[in-house]
């Protein structure tokens, strides 16, 4: 192989090493991506986008209540990089109608939230998980998840933040 072309595929492989990097860095998660250039359609993912649309109408037809989230900020304190850590956002439906998230959207990647999909009955509760990996995160690190439901604040928003060593 000539010199020309090792050149021209070191700069290939830089180019989308670099392009992986700066996606990863972004925070720009994999369902931005689907939602936004249809990258993944195949293996499950457009089942996944058809469940998530479904339930959101269904959420959207039903009856308000009301959701109280007693804790909705959560300090990881110092935490080395690499670790995954988890909280869970307990909250409960203090309203008349049956509670139910359609989803939860993270500002970041590196966050995976996960919640119940069953309604929660007047009085119940539930929680929604969050697990924040730190990998390649140095530094001070606040989070969002954007809870939706059929509450009567139909977006509320829980947050996390880490010391990242």
């Amino acid at each position: 192989m000539n010199s020309q072309v090792k050149t021209i595929l070191l700069t290939v492989l830089t180019l989308s090493v670099l392009t992986i990097a700066l996606v990863e860095i972004s925070g720009v998660s994999q369902r931005a991506l689907f939602n936004k250039y249809g990258i993944g359609t195949q293996s499950g993912h457009s089942t996944e986008l058809d469940e998530r649309n479904e339930r959101e109408a269904k959420v959207k037809e039903m009856p308000k209540t009301k959701m109280v989230i007693p804790e909705d900020k959560f300090n990881f304190g110092k935490i080395k990089e690499g670790e995954k850590v988890r909280h869970a956002f307990k909250f409960k439906n203090l309203g008349d109608n049956p509670l139910m998230i359609s989803d939860a959207i993270v500002s970041c990647g590196c966050t995976v939230p996960s919640f119940s999909k069953d309604p929660i009955l007047p009085g119940g509760e539930g929680e929604i998980l969050v697990e924040f990996n730190s990998a390649g995160r140095k530094g001070h690190q606040q989070k969002n998840v954007l809870i939706v439901s059929n509450a009567d604040r139909e977006k509320i928003s829980v947050s996390f933040e880490a010391e990242v060593e």
